[in-house]
């Protein structure tokens, strides 16, 4: 322990006593003090009040009580709410006034005249505007349940109620308490105390039918019966007084709903102290409360020292006591002396009072966990620093690990709890816990790792790697990569040694159940794979195979392999084992494609329309390097029908969805489809048909053709030709081979375009017909032959044999003569109608010389609108419009092209030179006056002109 002692943070005491100076001058004593909410109250001997903001000093209420001091006598007590909201203020004459936190003016309480105040419960519930129900304890031990409500009329009766509901026999009321039990609003415990009885009651109130119209404690002292603690009197009068905790910071930020405080109860013996538990499930809580006290008697503090340093022969009682969160303070012949209420050890005893000086009261702030002294004259506070310091070491003491942990601060606090409580639970034999708590303390781990093989605890051990590995940071790679590995031998062991048991207990007996076991080794391996899962950074690959192979595990060595994705290893597993499914399976969570293209082939021939689907799944795969696989799976699967060939619906899918161009992905699709045993050519002359439409085709037409020559697919073959425009080719193989509709077809598809390449390929398809009739049915061949428009039978004739009859097709010739004579009648026919016209013309051309039109005198010129005789002219006289000439030409000028435009600015320039210019002349007024303006081409191209221009006045057009 004295390794523990030394961890205490000692820079700063717990509590320190500080004189406080107020910062005005106050000529007369202090008979009473309060302070809750960090609002100080002081009464004077002069009767005067101040009041006083700690947040603010300077700001000081000065209040006066009513009447003299002559008349109601010395202030004596006063009882402040923890909120600083309602302050009740008792006189020596039996005078009690109340003062309400936004009042400067004391009233009178009525009801409680006469009556000598000694204690105040104040509501629970507080703060609110009344004080709602309180309890007041007097000097003749009555207990009396107030309600005061402010009011502004100062002769209005403030007390709603006022009703005796307990009578103490045993002395005054020294205190008084009532907190409410979570969870059971109706439920209140109070406790009463007197110089020698400590009463706890615990019952539910009664409830009047409006708030402040009854007494709610009369039926529960009627009806509950305390639990008593007793004292033996003292044989002389003692100071007696009850304390309680202040509120935790715990509750006062929010973190905790429940609020347990601690009680101190001063008396002739001590002080007794002890926990206020609210567990509701307990029937006797006051007995639980008590039970679990403790009591501090006066002798455990020291004897005060007299002035020659002996000790003072008799010891004066404990004066004064109140409670912080883990101490019990105690006012003793003018020290402070401060225990811890764990242990009650002393941790702090000073002098503060002058010998013969007395203190008024010692005193908690209930909300702002401060503590202050007073005296006639003086202000103390009692500083406190950190005051839950030692309570990790006394928790650890009395061997409460757990909650000595939770008090812990420093790391080196939590270390030695964690080795304390390691070593304690190996003296009990629980190594498991002791594994988890041994893994995060600082205990040498060769020490703890030797502890748990001298014991055989081989799971223990395993639980302690797991905690350790933790506490090392990542920067510390040696550390961890041995434990891990470490630990995966471990493991091993394990497994193997549930492995036995298993196999021992069903070759013992039939009956004997394994089932545990086998629960065992799911959990183990559910434990296997987190721990893979989580430290797979620290596990070196190559040594953690050769650990798990060692044991010859092969599960365990898929679960790591999968765990840091070393799926080469585990789809050559399951690949091996010929399990096909399990290997798509973790095919399909790959994302590196070098691991697709590695497995294709196998899979391919096992698994192929499986894989197909995980292929096409993953557009981002390069094809060109799978084409080897399906090749490979064409090979094995020749027998197997087009539709159903998975390599073909592969490629099928590159090409229509992904639309790859890659003339590779084509060839294989054309290899596949020419090579099939099938003697259709449906499914290769789709994909030609269907990649004929690109230009160039994506494959190659070579390799292509050579496919369908070597594979005799003619068809395909000729339709290579045909997109090629080789159409002689085409027709010519299709002959080759006697297929003579295809043929025909071929030689159909140059189209009118080209009359005398069909022609040539016709002639071509007319030969092979004739020399495969003979002689034996020319008619049927003719026939056959007059499916094209572009064959006579005079281009027919060369092909027939020398010695063929011509009855055989005089028919095709008197009908070809016949088709002459027609031809040279529409001929002679077409040459008289262009007489005709010609005659027509020449008549036209005379009839222009003689035509004419008339101007009116008051004609106007049809841009410029001046009088058309004005000077030289045109009349267009098919309209009888007429123009200037200079209007004329720049109308045609603004609306004629550039050509136009510069010629005819070139013969004017001629014109304007002199000398003859007829031919130029002729020229130009051929452009100018070719067409009128207004009803020529002129006028159809203006019609794109809007209507106002640039020039023009918008606003004459408005409407």
């Amino acid at each position: 322990m004295a390794h523990i002692q030394e961890l205490d943070d000692a820079s700063l005491p717990i509590f320190k006593v500080e004189r406080v100076q107020l910062q005005f001058s106050i000529s007369s004593d202090f008979v009473a003090a309060q302070v809750a909410n960090n609002v100080l109250v002081l009464a004077l001997s002069t009767g005067r009040i101040l009041r006083i903001d700690l947040d603010s000093p300077s700001d000081i209420d000065d209040i006066d009580l009513p009447r003299k001091t002559s008349e109601i006598g010395l202030i004596r007590r006063m009882f402040l709410d923890p909120s600083a909201s309602h302050l009740i203020i008792a006189t020596t004459l039996g005078e009690n006034y109340y003062l309400h936190t936004q009042s400067r003016q004391p009233k009178p309480l009525a009801r409680l005249k006469g009556v000598g105040i000694e204690s105040i419960a104040w509501n629970p519930s507080l703060p609110t505007a009344s004080t709602r129900e309180i309890l007041v304890g007097a000097v003749d031990g009555n207990v009396y349940e107030d309600y005061i409500e402010p009011t502004s009329e100062f002769y209005r009766n403030q007390e709603k109620y006022l009703k005796a509901v307990y009578k103490a026999q045993d002395g005054p009321v020294a205190g008084l308490w009532v907190d409410l039990i979570p969870g059971r609003f109706d439920t209140r415990r109070v406790i009463v105390a007197t110089p020698n009885k400590l009463l706890h009651f615990l019952g539910k109130i009664g409830r009047p039918g409006q708030e402040g119209s009854g007494s709610i404690f009369t039926k529960f002292f009627e009806t509950e019966a305390p639990t008593l603690h007793e004292v033996t009197p003292a044989t002389s009068a003692s100071p007696s007084a009850l304390a309680v905790s202040p509120d935790s910071p715990e509750s006062q930020t929010g973190e905790s709903d429940e609020v347990e405080r601690v009680y101190a109860w001063l008396s002739a013996q001590g002080v007794l102290h002890g926990r206020l538990q609210t567990n509701t499930k307990s029937v006797s809580l006051g007995s639980t409360v008590f039970n679990n006290s403790k009591m501090v008697s006066r002798s455990q503090i020291p004897a005060s020292q007299s002035a020659s340093g002996r000790k003072k022969p008799t010891q004066e009682p404990i004066a004064g006591v109140a409670l912080s969160q883990w101490h019990v303070l105690c006012l003793v012949e003018g020290r402070i002396v401060a225990l811890h209420r764990l242990d009650e050890h002393i941790v702090y005893d000073q002098v503060v009072l002058e010998p013969g000086e007395s203190a008024l009261c010692l005193l908690a702030d209930q909300k702002k966990n401060t503590y202050w002294l007073f005296t006639t004259q003086d202000i103390f506070e009692i500083v406190v620093t950190d005051e839950d310091r030692d309570v990790w070491r006394i928790m650890l003491k009395s061997q409460q690990f757990t909650l000595a942990s939770q008090y812990a601060k420093t790391p080196s606090q939590k270390d030695a709890v964690a080795m304390a409580c390691g070593d304690y639970l190996i003296s009990k034999g629980q190594y498991l816990e002791a594994a988890n708590v041994y893994g995060k303390s600082s205990r040498p781990f060769e020490q703890v790792a030797l502890t748990f093989i001298d014991h055989s605890e081989q799971d223990a051990l395993r639980r302690y790697l797991l905690t350790k590995i933790t506490t090392y940071k990542k920067s510390s790679i040696m550390q961890r990569t041995m434990i891990a590995s470490w630990l995966v031998e471990i493991f091993m062991s394990k497994f193997n040694s549930l492995d036995d048991t298993i196999t021992t207990r069903a070759q013992l007996t039939e009956s004997t159940t394994t089932a545990d076991t086998k629960d065992d080794l799911a959990t183990l391996r559910k434990e296997f794979e987190d721990f893979v899962n989580r430290y797979k950074g620290d596990l070196d690959r190559k040594t953690t195979y050769e650990i798990i192979s060692s044991h010859g595990r092969e599960q365990e060595l898929l679960s790591y392999a999968t765990a840091i994705d070393d799926y080469n290893y585990v789809l050559s597993y399951w690949v091996q084992r010929e399990r096909w499914q399990e290997s798509l399976d973790v095919l399909k969570r790959q994302t590196d494609p070098s691991i697709y293209y590695r497995y294709a082939s196998v899979l391919m021939v096992h698994a192929s329309t499986e894989l197909v689907d995980v292929l096409m799944r993953h557009p981002d795969l390069d094809p060109l390097k799978l084409i080897p696989a399906l090749l490979n799976y064409n090979k094995s699967n020749t027998d197997t029908p087009l539709a159903q060939n998975q390599a073909v619906r592969y490629l099928l899918f590159c090409i229509n969805a992904l639309h790859t161009t890659v003339p590779a992905i084509h060839n294989t699709l054309i290899s596949i489809y020419a090579s099939h045993p099938s003697s259709s050519e449906t499914a290769l002359l789709s994909y030609l048909s269907t990649s004929s439409l690109s230009n160039p085709p994506p494959y190659d037409t070579d390799f292509a053709f050579r496919l369908c020559i070597q594979n005799s697919r003619v068809q395909s073959a000729v339709h290579i030709y045909t997109s090629m425009g080789s159409y002689a080719s085409a027709v010519d193989l299709a002959l080759k081979h006697n297929e003579i509709d295809l043929a025909s077809l071929v030689a159909d598809r140059p189209g009118s375009t080209d009359s005398a390449l069909r022609k040539r390929l016709w002639l071509a398809v007319a030969k092979k017909v004739i020399s495969q009739q003979g002689t034996g049915s020319i008619k049927t061949a003719i026939d056959f032959l007059k499916r094209c428009d572009l064959l006579r039978i005079e281009d027919l004739i060369p092909f027939f044999p020398d010695f063929v009859v011509i009855d055989d097709f005089k028919d095709e010739i008197c009908a070809a003569l016949e088709s002459y004579s027609r031809s040279i009648a529409s001929l002679e026919s077409e040459m008289d109608a262009s007489a005709t016209t010609a005659e027509s013309i020449k008549t036209d051309i005379k009839q222009l010389d003689k035509r004419y039109a008339i101007v009116e005198p008051g004609e106007r010129c049809r841009v410029c609108e001046l009088p058309l005789l004005s000077r030289q002219f045109f009349v267009f006289p098919s309209c009888q419009h007429g123009f200037h000439s200079d209007c004329l030409g720049k109308k045609v000028l603004d609306g004629s092209g550039l050509t136009v435009r510069g010629r005819i600015r070139e013969l004017q320039a001629q014109i304007g030179r002199g000398g003859r210019r007829e031919k130029e002349g002729r020229e130009l007024d051929a452009l100018v006056a070719g067409q009128c303006i207004l009803c020529g081409d002129l006028a159809i191209k203006a019609i794109e002109e809007p209507f106002i221009s640039d020039a023009d006045d918008a606003e004459e057009w408005a409407i």
